[in-house]
């Protein structure tokens, strides 16, 4: 008998993605958007361990606050910010 895995690409997980996400556009983040979900859960949340039934994931994402994206996001950017070279700021920077 196969076992379900119950990450981003499970069907039902993938509909409480999308309850969640909404929850959190009207309420708190109204420019989130599916893959900012998906990032944080298998970059932050699922990074360690995933989980191993469909209760666990549901409970889990259920959970999430929108400060624990926000606080992800943050530190995605600063990362990515990092490994940029100079050049890839030249517009900000007002050099062509």
């Amino acid at each position: 008998m196969p076992t379900s895995v119950f990450n981003t690409d499970n069907t039902y997980i993938q509909m409480i993605m999308i309850l969640k996400m909404q929850k959190l556009k009207s309420e708190e983040l109204p420019t989130l958007n599916y893959e900012n979900l998906e990032s944080f859960l298998k970059q932050s949340l699922w990074k360690e361990h995933q989980p191993t039934s469909l209760h666990e994931a549901a409970d889990q994402i259920l959970h999430v606050r929108a400060n624990d994206i926000v606080q992800f996001m943050a530190l995605q950017a600063m990362t990515d910010g990092a490994k940029a070279d100079l050049s890839d700021f030249s517009d900000m920077l007002g050099r062509n």
